[in-house]
């Protein structure tokens, strides 16, 4: 039978520790801390490297740029004001360097279809073209 959950810190610690997220806690000579169980066993102290807010974060930050609604991101993670939102949803040096990416590609097709227009400026086209185009 598996016990109830008594405090969530603590719960939350195990898990963590459980799956591989934890770093071993050392004195200030880098040797690990060990202490002693209640059946006097030694056990090197392990610490959460995770919090729950970083997978929450994770998760807002995924659905964002996976293209679900910001509105709807906010309702599933629970966030009931814009400016908790957007503190989970942190814009990171990839995301800039997309937005430069994007930004430059819109103005070379922009300059594309500009060269366009000047090419084919004067040109004459039939009325039946432009109601059937």
């Amino acid at each position: 039978m598996v016990a109830p959950i008594k405090g969530f810190r603590k719960a939350w610690g195990k898990a963590c520790i459980e799956a591989g997220f934890f770093e071993v806690l050392k004195n200030e000579d880098g040797t690990p801390v060990i202490v002693k169980d209640k059946k006097g066993n030694e056990k090197v102290v392990k610490v959460p490297t995770r919090i729950f807010h970083d997978f929450r974060r994770t998760a807002v930050r995924d659905m964002v740029r996976s293209g679900v609604p910001e509105r709807v991101v906010m309702t599933i993670s629970g966030h009931k004001t814009r400016s908790v939102f957007d503190r989970y949803n942190i814009v990171s040096d990839q995301d800039l360097k997309e937005a430069s990416r994007k930004k430059q590609a819109y103005h070379e097709r922009q300059r594309a279809n500009q060269e366009t227009l000047d090419q084919r400026r004067g040109e004459i086209i039939p009325f039946q073209q432009v109601q059937n185009g």
